[in-house]
């Protein structure tokens, strides 16, 4: 379920999100969102992490992260930029399980990383487009 669609459905609970940089640090996460707890390590198969001005991740490979469980998604995107088009959120399946994992991809264009989301359309639909098409998916870590 995207994001759009779990907003429609009213859903508040507590969501599993990947992350992958500083939010990555049990501190940082703290000065953001209310209540959290880290769920182990994880791998999104089928992005990789790219660096610059600020992380974010790209068609292809893996990058490696921790699930973070929270109610307070509000927060999270504050705290992304989502409000001002520098990330967007995206569900992405959990492999081996069941349920799905926020994943928040920041715009690519203004880092000139040399990648870049295949097809026409928005940044959101490109990035949803390719991680439904791909079969991307979360994978724990053990």
């Amino acid at each position: 379920m995207y994001r759009n669609e779990q907003a429609a459905h009213g859903r508040t609970a507590a969501v599993d999100v990947f992350v992958y940089g500083t939010l990555t640090d049990g501190e940082q996460v703290a000065r953001v969102v209310s209540a959290f707890e880290f769920r182990g390590e994880a791998v999104p198969e089928g992005l990789h992490r790219i660096d610059g001005a600020y992380p974010t991740l790209a068609p292809g490979g893996e990058a490696s992260g921790r699930l973070l469980r929270t109610a307070d998604i509000e927060a999270l995107d504050a705290y992304e930029g989502v409000d001002r088009g520098l990330y967007v959120w995206v569900s992405v399946p959990l492999a081996n399980a069941d349920g799905e994992a926020a994943v928040y991809v920041g715009d690519l264009s203004p880092l000139n990383a040399g990648a870049e989301w295949p097809g026409k359309g928005s940044f959101a639909g490109r990035v949803e487009r390719y991680v439904r098409e791909r079969g991307v998916v979360v994978r724990r870590v053990e």
